[in-house]
């Protein structure tokens, strides 16, 4: 049974990290639901480089729905509707207390995930200029892709690493390295 996974979206969402996160996993054969999440119901929003990217469906759609994984784009201000978007919240809180996987690159661990209290005790990074902001977490600020097994937790930094949080996140729903042939697909790996 393919893994069930959420990618939500906001207006000023990084567009790489979205699009790297969402292609990847979809390789990898995960169902993947692209929600938007705005104030309108809207499904189209711009990202953070003026890229239109248009969900499958609005937040609204998903707040019953269980996932395997939830995985955020960072980017500014994506990452900060992101954490205003109550049903989002909601969502995530209730991954964590299910012991399910959750996700975040970019500005989004810190300004999504901390603010929220879900990175208390939990190994993480993010985009460098917001690693005061992991005051709870145990930050890892030399490591591009931080994965905390027990917490269910994978963190990343930045756009540059978004191909290899693909990756773990692969590996987290699929088995350890299942993302190998995703790579070498990719030609990521020779």
């Amino acid at each position: 049974m393919p893994a069930e996974v959420l990618v939500p979206i906001a207006d000023g969402s990084e567009e790489i990290e979205a699009v790297t996160v969402i292609d990847t996993l979809r390789r990898a054969n995960c169902n993947v639901t692209v929600a938007a999440c705005t104030e309108e119901n809207r499904l189209s929003i711009e990202a953070s480089r003026g890229v239109r990217l248009i969900a499958d469906c609005h937040i609204n759609f998903c707040a019953s729905q269980s996932f395997d994984l939830i995985a955020l784009p960072g980017g500014m201000p994506g990452a900060r509707h992101l954490r205003d978007c109550e049903p989002l919240i909601s969502l995530l809180q209730r991954q964590q207390q299910a012991g399910r996987w959750y996700a975040a690159i970019c500005a989004a661990p810190a300004v999504v995930l901390a603010h929220h209290a879900l990175l208390d005790n939990v190994c993480a990074t993010c985009y460098p200029d917001y690693l005061d902001q992991l005051e709870t977490a145990l930050p890892s600020p030399d490591t591009p892709v931080v994965v905390d097994p027990k917490n269910r937790v994978i963190t990343a930094q930045g756009p540059a690493s978004a191909m290899s949080f693909s990756f773990a996140l692969i590996d987290a729903l699929c088995g350890k390295d299942m993302h190998r042939p995703i790579a070498r697909q990719m030609l990521a790996i020779q």
